[in-house]
């Protein structure tokens, strides 16, 4: 009996690079790729991860209230259109898609100011959250390592980064 998803394994194969940024490892695999390497073979793995929270912005009510009303918006100008493929003439479409959006934004304005009025004042600021790695390591698998390794210290060269 087969498992309808593999469950998660370890990352196997040798090192062959390590970089500070994600961006550097993807540029260490693209620059294998650009050489004929099978990069099927190859990993990137993120080490020492952290959650980063970057505030972005002081939340208050007048904010919460436009944030709501503009989600809102979205989704009823997404139910207005769903809606319009259904209308019997195109004014009545248009109409449909219109009262979407105006229904939309009114909901969103009343579960934003009650999301608001829920936290208590306790978290009045937004922010987006990431996942962030101390290093990322570039894993080979054995057979083709030495060969990994050579064409990233080629790379090494050619942008001074040994």
């Amino acid at each position: 009996m087969s498992l309808p998803h593999p469950l998660p394994e370890p990352p196997t194969g040798l090192p062959v690079g390590s970089y500070p940024r994600y961006v550097e490892a993807q540029r260490a695999v693209d620059f294998l790729s650009d050489n004929n390497f099978p990069v099927e073979n190859v990993t990137i793995v993120g080490s020492d991860l952290k959650l980063v929270e970057r505030v972005t912005g002081r939340l208050t009510q007048g904010r919460a209230i436009a944030i709501g009303a503009g989600g809102g918006a979205w989704w009823g100008l997404f139910v207005g259109i769903l809606l319009s493929l259904f209308a019997r003439s195109g004014a009545s479409a248009i109409f449909l898609v219109i009262f979407g959006i105006v229904i939309g934004a009114l909901f969103g304005v009343i579960f934003g100011w009650l999301a608001y009025r829920a936290t208590g004042g306790h978290r009045d600021f937004t922010s987006r959250t990431q996942v962030v790695a101390g290093t990322y390591d570039v894993l080979c698998e054995p057979k083709h390592a030495d060969e990994a390794r050579n064409l990233l210290a080629r790379l090494a060269l050619q942008t001074g980064n040994l």
